[in-house]
């Protein structure tokens, strides 16, 4: 059964780094991917653009492909964006289809700190979005959780709904949302780091633009 990836993330904004490595990931599992905005993330400052700006430039930067889908639904629950809480709900949607979280290497060395992380096995996969090259240290909680739950055939999360961990080697832009908020607030125009998409509506871009 073809899997379902999902790709989560601010996207304040959503840059051509983003959209590359959801697509290669894509591409490597053979599975759809949908990119998932998160309400109020946990881990990390809330983003500057709103949550209808947002879907805004998703819509803008997905348009004319098939391969990619937004979901939106973490920005229509209150309280913060719990990635298991996601995962339990797609469970119960998707039935036996094989589930997968996309994580960055960095995140997912984090992720003994995430709300009820040793669940998300439960209910899916897990990818690890690797870059050639780049080794990032597991703890040992993390090693001793994985250990029996690494693969490397992607082919084989057709078969399994949950449970394992892969590694996917991506080609990284290096792209920060960051700068790119930079550039736009100093009146610039990033436009090669940015979904073309983006340009269309002076409108998408304006939560970064100074007035």
């Amino acid at each position: 059964m073809r899997p379902l990836a999902i790709f989560g993330g601010t996207f304040d904004p959503i840059h051509l780094g983003h959209l590359s490595v959801a697509w290669e990931a894509s591409e490597l599992l053979d599975a759809d991917v949908r990119l998932m905005p998160a309400s109020v993330p946990p881990h990390r400052p809330s983003p500057l653009a709103n949550a209808q700006q947002r879907v805004a430039m998703l819509k803008a930067a997905l348009q004319k492909q098939s391969r990619l889908a937004l979901d939106a639904r973490e920005l229509e629950r209150s309280g913060p964006s719990y990635t298991i809480d996601t995962l339990v709900e797609l469970r119960k949607e998707e039935g036996d289809r094989p589930l997968v979280l996309l994580l960055g290497a960095d995140a997912f060395a984090g992720l003994p700190s995430w709300h009820r992380w040793r669940e998300l096995f439960d209910v899916a996969h897990i990818g690890v979005l690797s870059r050639p090259g780049v080794d990032v240290a597991w703890s040992d909680e993390l090693l001793a959780a994985i250990g029996p739950r690494l693969i490397d055939d992607a082919s084989a999360l057709h078969a399994l709904r949950a449970g394992k961990v892969i590694e996917l080697s991506v080609t990284p832009l290096e792209i920060s949302a960051t700068r790119v908020r930079e550039l736009l607030a100093a009146g610039r125009d990033p436009r090669y780091l940015l979904p073309c998409g983006l340009f269309d509506d002076p409108s998408i871009l304006a939560p970064y633009r100074k007035v």
